[in-house]
């Protein structure tokens, strides 16, 4: 449960990044050509955060990663908050996801070195049966279906070194479609370098797909 100061939130998250099949990210290596672009996507099914509801909301940041995914401080970001959202609610969800309240999103945030931009869009973000679809606005373009295996069950990854739904399964996915060459002036200058076509996404995106907690923290998200 969250207290006045701290935040209880469920939902479910969307990436996509530019690396290979499987993202070395994951198990704690370095990225494929040394480099990781990616998207991270939150949607909150429910929850609060200082005591402000945010059910409903989204939250995403577009990042490039330099190196290895788990060297403080390295990751330069462009923040994207639900358009939707009350400027309560925006500045809630900003200071949870930049660590500033504790818990696991502390963990993540840590990672973040630079901040570009952070800005306010229409946010669309879908999820049925491991298949998902993310649109930000005229920024960034997803779509995405999730591996099977024999059986015809959801690929996932699960126990990993390093995950951004700490204690959460991964469902394993490829991006039939990934457009972030459409951007604003004032992202531009992160998000344009990285518009690419991927062949990799990892989403969480079952019911209930991730649940943070500021009482909580999980082994696999490492704090830097």
């Amino acid at each position: 449960m969250a207290s006045n100061g701290g935040y209880d939130l469920k939902g479910s998250l969307l990436e996509a990044c530019s690396c290979g099949i499987l993202c070395p990210c994951w198990v704690g290596e370095d990225p494929d050509g040394g480099t990781c672009d990616a998207f991270n996507a939150y949607h909150i099914d429910s929850g609060t955060i200082r005591g402000v509801d945010v059910s409903g909301l989204n939250y995403v940041r577009v990042v490039r990663i330099p190196g290895n995914v788990l060297t403080p401080g390295s990751w330069r970001q462009v923040e994207f908050v639900d358009e939707s959202a009350s400027d309560e609610q925006a500045e809630a969800i900003k200071d949870a996801f930049a660590g500033k309240l504790g818990g696991p999103l502390a963990d993540v945030a840590g990672l973040i070195g630079e901040t570009i931009a952070s800005e306010r869009a229409e946010i669309k973000h879908d999820i049925d049966d491991g298949a998902g679809t993310l649109a930000i606005g005229d920024f960034v373009y997803a779509k995405m279906h999730p591996y099977k295996g024999p059986d015809g069950s959801i690929t996932t990854l699960r126990d990993s070194l390093f995950s951004t739904v700490p204690g959460s399964p991964a469902y394993v996915a490829i991006a039939d479609e990934h457009d972030r060459s459409r951007t604003s002036s004032m992202s531009s200058h992160l998000l344009s370098p990285i518009a690419c076509s991927i062949s990799r996404s990892m989403n969480a995106c079952g019911e209930k797909a991730w649940t943070s907690s500021t009482a909580s923290r999980c082994p696999n998200s490492r704090a830097p």
